[in-house]
């Protein structure tokens, strides 16, 4: 028999973090903790207004799965019925990700071998916030000084784009290696897109992500750039794929968005067989979010967890960085 328990953990940011949709400077996530035959495994999501999602809201839905979970002897076999259960979204991340966790330390084994994808220590960017081209060169300079960053993305989404791309580009030209991408979280229009991508490219940019509103993805055709666009808010779980436009050459998985590992493993999946690149992507949250995505960040060609270096405090064990790499998640955080 498994018995849930759950709970609202709030996490204080360590400054303001804004993008195209407003300025966060809290990350409140939902954690989820399965108990069964003497073990437990653990899972978190983040809820997020732009998919109707409240803190509030997702413990609910965890909660009334308490009495479904509740029958099951067996850790896989709930985690898979959990896919018809409840609707993709933060809640079905926390417990599908515990569920994995379980399973994991219930059979002796860990889930990198369960999902037969290799967790290695990998380099996640780290996001500069959408403020003035001046802040942002100046933020781009801190962490290239601090963490020696060589991944950064820079958020946009504002009147001065192009400006505060090319105040990054500036401050990060400082003869060490870099790699630059840029995400619009869907606030670009047919009017200026292919003007921006154009001078991004010319940059030295190498993928946008999200310019457009899902949805209105197919009201530009874009055509003749090399640089990479990436599928975010249009992107969800392996029902978006039919719907991408093929301007599309990668996608970005979120747990949160895809509802968990086991959607996310297959989504990861889909992708390649349809021979799109692949980025694995977080909202804000500590190093228990974190961690279940790190199963998929070694094989993919972005990797953007930076969410624990974000907060002022995180999980107790919490995921190691050593600048912008990442190691994997100790068992004792989670698989």
């Amino acid at each position: 028999m498994a018995s849930i328990h759950a709970k609202i953990v709030h996490y204080p940011l360590r400054a303001p973090f804004a993008i195209s949709r407003g300025v966060q400077t809290i990350a409140s996530c939902v954690h989820a903790r399965i108990e069964m035959d003497g073990h437990r495994g653990h899972g978190a999501g983040t809820p997020n207004a732009r998919y109707q999602e409240t803190p509030e809201s997702a413990l609910g839905q965890i909660n009334d799965c308490a009495a479904f979970l509740s029958s099951f002897t067996d850790p896989e076999k709930a985690r898979l019925a959990l896919q018809g259960y409840l609707p993709a979204g933060s809640a079905r991340n926390a417990l599908d990700c515990a569920l994995w966790d379980l399973q994991a330390k219930m059979t002796g084994t860990q889930v990198a071998d369960l999902s037969v994808m290799p967790i290695t220590s990998t380099h996640t960017v780290y996001t500069i916030s959408l403020d003035t081209p001046d802040a942002m060169a100046a933020a781009a300079k801190t962490v290239r000084t601090q963490l020696r960053a060589e991944n950064i993305k820079i958020k946009l989404g504002g009147a001065a784009d192009i400006l505060c791309a090319e105040a990054v580009c500036d401050a990060t030209n400082d003869g060490a290696p870099v790699r630059l991408v840029a995400d619009a979280n869907e606030a670009w229009t047919s009017d200026n897109a292919a003007a921006y991508i154009e001078k991004l490219q010319s940059l030295g940019l190498s993928m946008i992500e999200q310019p457009f509103p899902s949805g209105k993805d197919c009201y530009v055709t874009l055509s003749g750039f090399s640089i990479d666009i990436c599928a975010d808010e249009s992107c969800l779980d392996r029902t978006s794929l039919d719907n991408l436009p093929g301007f599309y050459t990668m996608i970005n998985i979120k747990l949160d968005k895809t509802g968990g590992l086991t959607e996310a493993l297959r989504l990861y999946h889909a992708a390649r067989a349809r021979g799109l690149k692949v980025m694995v992507g977080c909202m804000m949250g500590g190093s228990l979010a974190m961690a279940p995505a790190m199963v998929l960040a070694p094989s993919c060609e972005v990797v953007d967890l930076d969410g624990p270096l974000w907060i002022s405090e995180d999980d107790d064990p919490p995921l190691h960085y050593r600048g912008t790499e990442i190691t994997p998640p100790p068992s004792a955080l989670w698989g």
